[in-house]
């Protein structure tokens, strides 16, 4: 095998299965090895954010990493942002970066970067290859590295000529991943504080799949604590039978209202809650520091740490009986509350909800506490443009289960491309856009920032109109058949529609 073979080889017998890719001339040797070493499915992207972002989208649900395979230190540039949001996510990403060769890089040609101080910039484990022999290797030991840390990115810089010269025969033995564990000072100390005062448990990242809520509820039921979840979470099991945490707010004073009411909050799964921007004279940390108690970071057996939790105070193996309906189907103009009211209405059992509606979509958690059972997903890490991408991953992980792309305008036209790829491979998504056709959170930022009366260039920062964006046209323009209304009742017929038949659709929902 040569060494583009060996990665491919390797990559599969780590269990590796998809590689989303925007490859160029130093990628050319993997490409011709997606069909000399057959298994690894290879989805093309027009642009590496939405690549990404599909690999952000992929891992959250199939539990492992996709493949990136990206052209360039310029490349990985390109798809930095939803990385990003990967590593919010504590999302397992396998990112192969091609480099000129090594007798080549020296010259200084054309595209030549530090792709190595690129990478870094996720937080992640980078290995840069220096040859053949060891291709195989470096593979194995990067995508054990993506699985570590409750998961991250994991880069291997891969020159072209070590993609091309022999690498041998032999792949390295899958390892086993060390087993989570917590820690029962931290349960026991967790134990204490919740039976000497008003606490909440601080739910994120493992914390919220179906086991651990459902522990949680036990505990809520039990011990009188109250459930609140992160404000972006980055997967979520929702609907029904659920508990249902509370939303942390995104507004600083509201969420620093919601946590001061308890004397202790319980962090499960994620750390400590911070505020998304630094306003003058306001917090940075949202608890006290003697108020926030850790029972499990990410990276930890969260469940393990619940169930141990529960059990040390002595919870009943019951929950509390939740009452609660579905909000009335809207009627009229479509405005955030009427979208998220027809989509938490309609949505089928097992849909799988990417939600980057953000300011559209601020009803929806609350909304959808009683739909059927499904998986909810959001932009984790505030780098707009992942729900295109992100849905796109999801789509693919779960062929059989239907994704609804909850999409702000603003932020869809970020990533739009990856239209082009759910239509390409024909994937079970429909996008409904909020075409609210402004950057509305800017227009908040403007008020928090005491600024009244913007001024008419400010204004137009803030404006997506003359021209505004055409969804249908756009969508069709990727291959994706779709319709605009502007009614809660035109969108509810229309996402019924949508929702009836199989492959990609698009729904632009003109706001008021």
């Amino acid at each position: 095998m040569n060494g583009a073979e060996a990665l491919i080889a390797t990559a599969l017998n780590e269990g590796i299965e998809v590689c989303f890719a925007n490859p160029g001339t130093t990628e050319m040797p993997m490409v011709a090895a997606l069909d000399s070493v057959p298994g690894m499915r290879g989805v093309l992207f027009l642009h590496e954010n939405a690549a990404t972002g599909a690999a952000d989208g992929y891992a959250r649900m199939a539990g492992k990493p996709a493949m990136t395979m990206l052209h360039l230190g310029p490349g990985m540039m390109n798809g930095l942002a939803n990385l990003h949001n990967a590593r919010r996510a504590r999302s397992p990403v396998f990112n192969v970066i091609g480099e000129h060769a090594s007798w080549h890089v020296r010259s200084d040609p054309l595209l030549n970067t530090d792709i190595e101080t690129v990478a870094r910039t996720v937080h992640g484990y980078v290995k840069e290859n220096l040859g053949a022999s060891t291709v195989a290797m470096d593979t194995a030991q990067t995508i054990a590295e993506a699985m570590a840390q409750g998961g991250r990115s994991g880069t291997l810089i891969l020159p072209h000529d070590a993609q091309l010269d022999d690498a041998g025969d032999t792949i390295p033995v899958r390892r086993a991943l060390e087993p989570a564990s917590f820690s029962s000072g931290h349960v026991i100390e967790a134990a204490r504080r919740i039976r000497a005062g008003k606490s909440a448990l601080f739910l994120g990242g493992d914390g919220l799949s179906e086991d651990a809520l459902m522990l949680a509820g036990r505990i809520a039921a039990g011990a009188g604590v109250a459930l609140i979840c992160e404000t972006f979470v980055a997967r979520m099991e929702k609907g029904a039978d659920l508990p249902a945490p509370i939303k942390l707010p995104y507004r600083l004073e509201d969420a620093v209202a919601l946590l001061e009411q308890f004397e202790t909050v319980v962090i499960a799964g994620t750390s400590r809650p911070v505020a998304f921007f630094g306003y003058p004279g306001g917090a940075s940390h949202l608890t006290k520091e003697d108020q926030a108690v850790t029972l499990a970071v990410p990276g930890d057996d969260v469940t393990g740490a619940l169930a141990a939790l529960a059990d040390e105070l002595s919870a009943p193996d019951a929950r509390a009986p939740r009452s609660g309906s579905l909000p009335d189907m809207p009627a009229g103009p479509i405005d955030g509350a009427a979208m998220s009211a027809v989509i938490a209405n309609l949505q089928p059992e097992g849909a799988i909800v990417m939600d980057e509606g953000l300011t559209s979509a601020a009803a929806y958690h609350a909304f959808s506490d009683n739909s059927p059972r499904f998986t909810h997903m959001q932009l984790t890490g505030g780098a707009i443009g992942e729900g295109p991408g992100a849905a796109t991953g999801a789509a693919i992980a779960c062929p059989d289960r239907k994704v609804i792309n909850f999409q702000a305008d603003g932020s869809g036209a970020y990533s739009v491309q990856a239209l082009w790829t759910q239509a390409r491979q024909n994937l079970d998504v429909v996008t409904v856009v909020a075409a609210n056709r402004r950057y509305n959170i800017l227009g908040f930022e403007l008020e928090r920032a005491g600024i009244q009366n913007p001024g008419p260039t400010a204004l137009s920062m803030i404006d997506l109109g003359s021209p505004h964006l055409d969804w249908v046209k756009i969508g069709e323009g990727f291959g994706v058949q779709g319709v605009s209304v502007d009614t809660a009742e035109g969108l509810a017929q229309a996402l019924a529609d949508a929702l009836e038949v199989k492959g990609p659709r698009l729904i632009e929902a003109v706001m008021a």
